[in-house]
Order: structure tokens, then C-alpha cells, then sequence
């Protein structure tokens, strides 16, 4: 039986976008003190994100940072804003280094690009607060490779991504949250020599539990949450303002499919969130016709089609499985004749490139609001779940239920 539409609501008041502040510069060699009392030494800045700044860093308070070998970073956020807030718990509750390992040992794998939890904390600078959090060094993002490769990527490397991309997802799924906003740009290969053999997702910032006490979220149109995450990559779910797992799964969906393709067929609108969510649903109710769309001169590789077709078949609130998830893509190397070592083929990766900054563009998301400021909730054990949504500039589409 096809799912009922949800009752039309009336539109949310339209409401300014809250403007999250940039920190002002803060000097090289300023020494910082996380919450458990470990100091770090800030180097140059090496990246301006959408509401906060990247700097280099080092454990070694007493000498200079040299920004070119540098194996931490900071980034750092006024007081006054809120995504590092949501992010440095999702971190705290999530990422902690004992929890990764125990989960690589248990499932007896080689690697998970899930990034560590390695401090947090607030300092006054020039008369005004900030919140910080360290973060080990990555390099490259996947956005610059693709774009440098005129849009595309090789079959092999598509698979290869996308299962170290699914390793992570099964994880922080366990753990009870989801991503929602995996893309090109919070994908960063390692840092130095070799690190471009590993690719890591980054940016929990949109990060949110999908569950209450255990049990999963209802599917229920949220306003303020509305259209969440990358539009062009926002699934059909968070379209409405909800989040749950196969959303995940989606979202990764609609990169493959751009990764092979080039461009999806809603990005010539993206300033209009209600035409591309209409496009979604029209197109993930006809997968014959996305692929189509997409690969007009040529067939799609079958592994792309039966992805989204199983994607498009998973329930809200149904647990995805992420073994055969893992098949149909070990199945389509097989297919396409590459071995399954997992490598990364990036045609324009330059010497060096695997040790690029951090990524300096603004996301193209909607932004946390801001939070609590309170040092002891901040600092200490977090307990109570961040909000991570606020309401929308624009009007959001009437929440109809098409895909339950």
C-alpha cells in the first residue's frame, strides 16, 4: 500500500538566518589548554571554514608550529556560534580512540577512517571566548580531486570509497547517530606520506542521534529541520526534517551516482530546495529514469542501479544491511575487473597533494544555532543532546510523506 501524504501544515514564519561569526585572527604561538589540562601551541592558520577557523598545531608547547609538517590541528569558534558546540559532543560521546578499537578488533578490520577524539575546551583571547577542538592533521579533500578530474572518477575508485565510506556509517549508526552530510568535501585523504591510501569522514556537525532512549525516531515531518545537509545530496528524508539511517545511505547514493556521472539532474536549481526534493522523489520512484537522465550516451554501471534500488527500498526506520551493501560493491569490482584492494585511483593526485590543507570553502548547509555557553556543560561530561537545526530563511516545502 503506497504511504499516506502527511496533513499539510501551515508555513513556518519566515525568520533570518541566524550569521555565525568568524573568530578574529588569533596570533601565531598562542598556547591553549584543553579540559584535560594538555596544552597546545596554534600555528598559522591554515583554513577558514563556514563558521569557524582551521589552525596548525603541536603538542610541543616550546617550539614554533611549522604549518607545512604539522600533525594536529584546531579549529576554533566564538563562544557565540553553535557547530563546533554539536560537533565536539559528537565527538566526546562518539570518537573516543578505546571505542574505534575495540570496534576495528571486533570486526577484524584493517581500517576505519572514523577521526579520533583528542581534546576540547574554551579560551579567552583578546577579551572574547572561544570553544576549540583538536583534531588530528588530514589531507587533501575528495572535492578538489574530483573537480580537478573533470568531474569524475574511475569506477574502482567510486567502489573503494564508497565501502570505506560504509564502514564508518555502520559504526557511528551503532553508536546511534547518523552523518547527514557526507560529500566531496568531508572526505580527506591522510596527511603526509601514504595518507593517500586512506580516505576519513569528517564534519559531525550535522550529526544527531536518530534515536530516544533506544527506540527509533518516528518519521514526522520537522520544519525547522527542513531540507538539513548539502541540497544536492540531502535526502529525501531530510528533505522534511527527518533523519535516520537508510537516509545515510541515500545521501552516499546521490555522490556515487555524481561521482560517476558528473552532475545530477536537480543541480541546475539548488537555490530552490522545494524542485529538488520534488525531483528526488520523482526520481527515486523511477530509478530507470535517474539513470537514464544521467547516463543518456551509455549504460550505468548495474552496481549504481541495484544500489539505488535497495536504497529506495529500505524503511525508515529499518536497519540497513551493511554486509550486503558491501557485496553488491566487492560484486561490482568483480564485474568492472579490478581487484578488491581497496585502492584509491586519483588521476590528478600530485606528489605532496595527500598533505594539502584543511579545506577552506564555506559549507553549503544550514547551520546549528548557537548553544549553551556554560564552561561546565561544555567542558565536562555532556548530558543532553545538542540541537542541530534551526528554521529556515525560506519557506520549507509542505511535508508530504512519499517514501515511508
Amino acid at each position: 500500500m503506497p504511504p499516506k501524504a502527511a496533513a499539510s501544515r501551515p508555513a513556518a514564519a519566515k525568520k533570518k538566518a541566524p550569521i555565525h561569526k568568524l573568530p578574529d585572527p588569533i596570533r601565531d604561538g598562542e598556547i591553549v589548554r584543553d579540559i584535560q589540562k594538555r596544552q597546545w601551541r596554534l600555528g598559522k592558520s591554515i583554513g577558514v571554514g563556514g563558521f569557524g577557523e582551521i589552525y596548525a598545531a603541536s603538542d610541543n608547547i616550546d617550539k614554533q608550529v611549522n604549518a607545512a609538517d604539522a600533525q594536529y590541528v584546531i579549529k576554533i569558534e566564538p563562544h557565540s556560534n553553535g557547530p563546533l558546540f554539536v560537533e565536539m559532543n559528537f565527538y566526546i560521546r562518539v570518537a573516543k580512540a578505546d571505542f574505534i578499537n575495540e570496534w576495528i578488533t571486533s570486526n577484524k578490520l584493517k581500517f576505519l577512517g572514523m577521526p579520533r577524539f583528542i581534546g576540547s575546551g574554551s579560551h579567552e583571547y583578546k577579551g572574547e571566548k572561544y570553544r576549540f577542538m583538536v583534531m588530528q592533521r588530514f589531507g587533501i579533500d575528495v572535492q578538489k580531486l574530483f573537480d580537478a578530474n573533470q568531474r569524475r572518477f574511475p569506477l574502482n575508485t567510486i567502489l573503494n570509497l564508497s565501502l570505506r565510506i560504509i564502514d564508518v556509517l555502520e559504526y557511528i549508526h551503532a553508536k546511534q547517530y547518523v552523518h547527514a552530510d557526507i560529500k566531496g568535501s568531508n572526505l580527506l585523504l591522510g596527511f603526509g606520506k601514504g595518507g593517500e591510501k586512506q580516505v576519513w569522514l569528517v564534519d559531525f556537525g550535522l550529526a544527531c542521534r536518530y534515536t530516544v532512549d533506544g527506540v527509533h525516531k518516528e518519521y514526522r515531518p520537522d520544519l525547522r529541520k527542513a531540507h538539513n545537509g548539502t541540497i544536492e545530496f540531502t535526502s529525501r528524508d531530510a528533505h522534511i526534517g527527518a533523519n535516520g539511517r537508510r537516509g545515510d545511505f541515500e545521501i552516499l547514493g546521490y555522490n556515487m551516482l555524481q561521482w560517476m556521472c558528473g552532475r545530477l539532474p536537480w543541480e541546475s536549481k539548488l537555490t530552490d530546495p522545494e524542485f529538488v526534493a520534488s525531483q528526488k522523489n520523482k526520481y527515486m520512484s523511477n530509478i530507470p529514469a535517474l539513470i537514464q537522465e544521467c547516463f543518456p550516451a551509455k549504460n550505468a554501471p548495474a552496481v549504481m542501479v541495484k544500489f539505488l534500488e535497495m536504497v529506495a527500498n529500505l524503511k525508515f526506520e529499518e536497519k540497513p544491511n551493511y554486509d550486503k551493501f558491501r557485496q553488491l560493491l566487492r560484486q561490482g569490482l568483480k564485474d568492472g575487473g579490478f581487484p578488491d584492494d581497496g585502492a584509491l585511483v586519483f588521476p590528478h593526485l600530485n606528489k605532496g597533494a595527500a598533505s594539502s590543507s584543511v579545506r577552506s570553502s564555506p559549507k553549503k548547509r544550514s547551520a546549528p544555532p548557537p548553544l549553551p555557553t556554560d564552561d561546565e556543560t561544555e567542558n565536562g561530561n555532556v548530558k543532553q543532546k545538542a540541537k542541530t537545526s534551526i528554521k529556515k530563511s525560506r519557506e520549507p516545502c509542505s511535508p508530504k510523506v512519499t517514501n515511508r
